[in-house]
């Protein structure tokens, strides 16, 4: 398992040779034991046939894997990442710890956000802003309609307006201008004296002030919600939610971790229900027991059966590839796995990330054979190595400094803030407007020429005839 053990080939000698953390940890040691006690220990390495850990067989009571062969003195000592477990001690020895606490964790997707430039476009459906322009030009126009036929209105009342400075006609282009700078902070100038167009006028500023509010309260959900919606983090997210499925590699501890607390909680209402239901016990002592609804939890009952309905991949790989076609971190599926595994997965695939706290934690030491000598001798070594805060410097460099280590975006600094792929089309917006701008500024100044030069002709035409 990577970057404890792993195996590569050697074009120096031809052969294959073994690395990684673990193996620069047993190198260490021979140099610690060869400088206390003078004495030089080689090591045989070699790989356990089925390529396990070691889990036991409930029905034979034998062990599989490391700790099996271990047990049947098949070898001296079992090194890799394996996790110090009460049933393990029961059969072998282990050595003080390696490594730190290790635990359970979850294997998921990057969050990606749906980002693109004119996402605040989008907060509103389609059909939505093809009514509000509508009403634009619907308003507009009865603006317009009400300043002609009007008889109060600064067009059929010119002399009576004649005198003030305030005065505007609403021509169809300028109530369409009217409109649009209605919804603008600056607001859309002198409104209508007719009492028609003000009622106009008053209808599309309540619309527009409601239309506006209703898009800015949205438009800060739409940005932020992806961000207060975090992926799977603990044991209760998983057992709460229903839209990631989740289970583990298929006979594996973190499998027999859930199976067990499940049976746990069965146990207890099978308890529960013997007292509650029992017609032969005293019927005070059984009102004790007598409530509506069984009082314990069953959530790891729950997580269990939703594993069993997902289904468990039969490797940690096939679960990898699992994860990777999930379409997000907020659905799709899950791996739960051991901390370390899915720790360099995320290390080595920029797509992945390790979601959560780690639950379960447990030690990782070295293995040996029941009242083997050897053990003490070991711990030494590894103590001592402790002390020089040698294995610090190991896991930095087995870890963070390891060249198979990918520098990927960390997932969570796209959730400070807004960034400009969500509102860069406003952007865009105001670039096209300039660049419309000086563009009608080029056609006025044409227009303006043509028409110059039209009238002179015209002009000396008439004085020719």
């Amino acid at each position: 398992q990577p970057p404890f053990v792993m195996k590569r080939w050697n074009y120096t000698t031809h052969k294959m040779e073994w690395f990684g953390y673990c193996i620069e940890l047993l190198d260490k040691m021979r140099l610690a034991i060869f400088n206390k006690t003078g004495k030089n220990f080689k090591f045989d390495l070699y790989e356990v046939p089925d390529g396990l850990y070691g889990v036991k067989d409930t029905k034979t009571g034998q062990w599989d894997g490391l700790i099996g062969v271990i047990q049947r003195k098949e070898a001296k000592v079992a090194i890799g990442p394996v996790t110090v477990m009460a049933e393990r001690e029961s059969v072998v020895d282990f050595t003080v710890p390696f490594y730190d606490l290790v635990g359970i964790s979850l294997l998921m997707k990057k969050p990606i956000s749906d980002s693109h430039l004119f996402k605040f476009l989008t907060v509103l459906d389609n059909t939505l802003w093809f009514r509000i322009i509508a009403f634009y030009f619907l308003t507009s126009t009865v603006i317009w309609i009400t300043n002609i036929f009007s008889p109060f209105s600064v067009t059929n009342n010119k002399e009576k307006y004649e005198h003030e400075i305030e005065k505007r006609e609403f021509s169809f282009k300028e109530s369409l201008w009217f409109c649009v700078t209605s919804l603008t902070p600056q607001g859309g100038g002198e409104a209508p004296k007719n009492v028609s167009g003000k009622f106009a006028v008053t209808v599309w500023w309540l619309f527009g002030f409601i239309t506006i509010a209703s898009y800015t309260a949205n438009l800060a959900a739409f940005l932020t919600v992806s961000r207060l919606d975090p992926p799977l983090e603990t044991i209760e997210h998983m057992a709460d939610q229903h839209r990631v499925s989740y289970a583990p590699v298929a006979g594996s501890l973190e499998e027999t971790y859930f199976r067990r607390r499940a049976h746990v909680e069965k146990q207890f209402y099978l308890t529960w229900q013997r007292y509650a239901f029992d017609d032969q016990m005293n019927p005070n002592e059984r009102g004790e027991y007598a409530v509506y609804d069984y009082p314990m939890f069953t959530k790891y009952t729950k997580i269990l059966k939703q594993m069993q309905i997902t289904g468990m991949p039969r490797t940690f790989e096939e679960g990898m590839r699992k994860v990777l076609k999930s379409y997000s971190a907020h659905g799709g599926f899950a791996l739960v796995g051991e901390a370390t595994k899915v720790r360099w997965a995320k290390y080595t695939n920029c797509q992945l990330i390790q979601s959560g706290n780690e639950f379960n934690r447990k030690p990782l030491a070295l293995a040996v054979q029941e009242n083997d000598t050897l053990k003490e001798i070991l711990s030494s070594a590894i103590l001592q190595l402790l002390n020089e805060r040698k294995l610090e410097a190991m896991k930095e460099n087995w870890w963070n400094a390891n060249p198979e280590k990918k520098e990927c975006e960390d997932h969570r600094r796209n959730s400070d803030g807004i960034s400009i792929k969500n509102i860069g089309g406003i952007f865009v917006v105001i670039f096209s407007g300039v660049g419309f701008a000086l563009f009608s500024l080029v056609v006025e100044w044409v227009f303006e020429k043509m028409k110059r030069y039209f009238i002179s002709n015209r002009v000396k035409t008439l004085i020719v005839h």
